[in-house]
């Protein structure tokens, strides 16, 4: 599937990182059935770039590892199939954006014990989830099933927890 990931880092990000992230990108569609074509557009910022959206967009004044904002209200395990949801234009499902702090995620991959580049696909993952309709508001069934789908595709990749 020729899909559309679209990287713009306001930060200096390590080399090979866009070219990772796209790779999880794409597995994480093609794990979760996507069979449209579809945009994805990526900001790598800083703690300071992401509060600042953090608050502009959601109103919530402080610095986090991910955002997402989807382009449509899906369902989990239901990932868009008409094509009415292309843009003409491009022919591209504009599927969403996220924001990704390379700072805090560095600051994580610390604190867990593996690499960025693995946090890094953890959070893209997440995040793709997160255009796709998984939440995790709850400490209950969605946010399990959330996790499920996230090591699963991970794991399908090889990028797992480092010992």
């Amino acid at each position: 599937m020729d899909h559309q990931i679209l990287i713009d880092a306001e930060v200096s990000a390590p080399q090979g990182l866009e070219d990772g992230l796209r790779r999880v990108i794409t597995a994480a569609l093609a794990a979760e059935g996507v069979g449209l074509p579809c945009e994805i557009s990526v900001l790598l910022t800083d703690d300071a770039g992401i509060r600042q959206i953090n608050a502009d967009m959601r109103n919530i004044d402080r610095a986090t590892d991910v955002l997402s904002f989807p382009m449509f209200d899906l369902t989990p395990g239901q990932p868009p199939e008409d094509e009415e949801d292309l843009d003409p234009e491009t022919g591209l499902c504009p599927l969403g954006d996220m924001c990704i702090s390379l700072e805090r995620a560095a600051a994580q991959a610390r604190e867990f014990g593996h690499s960025l580049e693995r946090e890094v696909s953890y959070l893209a993952v997440h995040s793709v989830l997160h255009l796709l309709g998984y939440d995790h508001m709850d400490e209950g069934p969605m946010k399990r099933q959330m996790r499920e789908r996230e090591e699963a595709i991970l794991n399908g990749l090889g990028i797992r927890r480092e010992e």
